[in-house]
């Protein structure tokens, strides 16, 4: 499940739908100030950051992840946004 999401990152429209159905209109600000930042494609960020987090995390997050994947109705969904939540920086006020 967690692989297939990860793979599909690579086509950016399912990307960008991943993100729209996330209805997080916060994060979506937060990932396009990241992206406009970087000067990229927002597509490209969610994926870059969501690889990098799965090849950097800790057993700790690993736990905390499956925990939240395990609670979700949309596991893949969860993971996503428990992962750009946590990698993305908090909008400046």
């Amino acid at each position: 499940m967690l692989g297939k999401l990860i793979d599909s990152l690579d086509d950016p429209v399912v990307a960008m739908n991943l993100v729209a159905a996330l209805a997080d209109p916060e994060l979506e600000a937060r990932l396009a100030n990241a992206a406009e930042a970087e000067g990229r494609p927002t597509a490209d960020v969610v994926a870059t950051i969501v690889r990098n987090f799965l090849n950097a995390a800790s057993d700790d997050h690993w736990v905390q992840l499956i925990g939240i994947m395990n609670r979700a109705k949309d596991p893949g969904l969860a993971a996503l946004r428990a992962i750009l939540a946590s990698e993305l920086p908090e909008a400046v006020a």
